[in-house]
């Protein structure tokens, strides 16, 4: 079974957010910052400018030994070899998605409450999204699940959990108390100056509110 590296931090891209630089220049300093999971997010830009960013982040991510995930587009997902696939509650149903991209490809599905990750999982999600924790400027139209959700679903779930919504440096201690182990973090990466300097700083606030929950 296809699954997400054990790791602490869940990336995605956002180019209206980040500072100006490109995309690809945002990921290279992701990729420097040893990021082990990267997700091509993007909802405003033309297919095939989509698909040129896709291959160029599949090199890059492939190069750092980084999974490299596309949100929505199976057919990107596909064309750029990507390692998965993500897919929202209004995407294609999990079994078509599955029949479209093989066994070995990961897939992951925004969740919201139990009903939909039991659901999730009994259809063959290799990992689930928790959320939104919080209110996010990156996405319209969320539904907010809460901590509440989090703890719950962290205490039942037999495949990975992502918290995912409004997660930055502020959010982090409560998430991290309510059962998060790999967090999404979209603007509180791309919009550093300084992206390997903020992820390194992230984890230790990360790896210190992990050892507080532990004791």
């Amino acid at each position: 079974m296809p699954t997400i590296p054990h790791t602490d931090i869940y990336a995605l891209t956002d180019s209206g957010q980040c500072l100006g630089r490109s995309t690809v220049e945002v990921a290279r300093a992701m990729m420097r910052a040893g990021l082990k999971i990267l997700q091509y997010r993007e909802k405003r830009k033309a297919k095939g400018e989509m698909l040129a960013e896709c291959l160029e982040l599949r090199r890059l991510t492939r190069e750092a030994g980084c999974c490299f995930i596309v949100n929505d587009h199976v057919d990107l997902a596909l064309a750029c070899e990507a390692d998965g696939v993500h897919v929202g509650q209004e995407d294609l149903p999990l079994p078509v998605v599955r029949g479209l991209v093989g066994p070995d490809k990961i897939i992951g599905i925004s969740t919201h409450n139990m009903d939909e990750a039991r659901a999730a999982v009994a259809g063959g999600a290799d990992y689930i999204g928790a959320g939104a924790m919080f209110p996010t400027n990156t996405k319209k139209d969320i539904v907010l699940s809460g901590p509440a959700y989090l703890r719950e679903v962290s205490a039942w779930c037999p495949v990975p959990v992502v918290a995912i919504g409004g997660i930055n440096r502020r959010t982090l201690p409560e998430i991290i108390a309510a059962g998060a182990r790999c967090c999404a973090m979209v603007t509180a990466i791309t919009l550093a100056e300084d992206i390997p300097a903020e992820v390194a700083s992230l984890r230790a606030l990360m790896a210190a509110e992990f050892a507080t929950t532990a004791s």
